[in-house]
């Protein structure tokens, strides 16, 4: 029966142990897929927008003009828009209070944790097992609240990275007729055939300042600069 007893114990503490692991990692990979998802998602979204420059039909006039071809990096172009700064900052500041509460209940468990480990001698078993299945409910609470937050985020992310994308690839379509270009590539893309291309040909600043104009959203209020700490005086050295 001891030897019985013995095993359980070895098991749960190894068990505690692979979790608490798991735990602290879930928070830290939730802040980092904060940061990772809008790449990921303007990568998925911005080869959609850009099929239709090269699927348009050439008319007759354009198919006899020399080519000229422009190159654009569409997602940075999309994310860099005054407009598109804003509305994903304002994303990060919707979600800052539920990173918050992960963090909350994170901290609470690694409190718990504690309290067990140095209240271990003056318990019971059943009370170490019952504070035990509390640490266990809480760690599985903190994963899934946040795999249900990331999801949430990715979602909204996407929704509204596709709704710019549309708006800024108008701007694109008339750019491009305007100045008599045939041909644009996406060179952002990690399969993208551009090897090299002239900074002239680059009509990304172009296209932001293009669409900053049209929609009117002013530039984001830059963060004010750290002010360097003043040196202290030197003290004369003495003679």
């Amino acid at each position: 029966m001891r030897k019985t007893e013995r095993f359980v114990r070895r098991h749960r503490l190894a068990f505690r142990r692979r979790r608490e692991t798991c735990h602290r990692g879930i928070l830290k990979e939730f802040s980092i897929r904060m940061k990772r998802m809008l790449a990921v998602v303007l990568m998925l979204a911005s080869g959609l927008t850009l099929s239709a420059v090269a699927q348009a039909p050439a008319s007759a006039s354009t198919a006899a003009a020399p080519a000229k071809i422009a190159v654009i990096a569409f997602q940075v172009a999309v994310a860099q828009t005054n407009e598109g700064q804003r509305n994903f900052a304002d994303l990060q500041k919707k979600y800052e209070p539920k990173r918050q509460q992960l963090k909350a209940l994170s901290d609470e468990i690694d409190s718990l944790k504690k309290q067990l480990q140095t209240q271990s001698a003056t318990l019971s078993d059943a009370q170490k097992a019952d504070r035990t299945r509390a640490i266990d409910d809480k760690e599985k609470q903190l994963q899934r609240s946040a795999e249900d937050a990331q999801n949430d985020m990715q979602q909204e992310m996407q929704e509204m990275y596709n709704a710019l994308a549309s708006k800024v690839y108008d701007v694109l379509n008339d750019y491009v007729k305007q100045h008599g270009y045939t041909l644009v590539l996406d060179f952002s893309q990690q399969q993208s055939p551009v090897l090299y291309a002239a900074e002239s040909s680059n009509i990304t600043k172009d296209i932001i300042s293009a669409y900053n104009q049209k929609s009117g959203v002013p530039a984001p209020a830059a963060e004010p600069a750290l002010s360097a700490p003043t040196p202290a005086p030197k003290t004369p050295a003495a003679h």
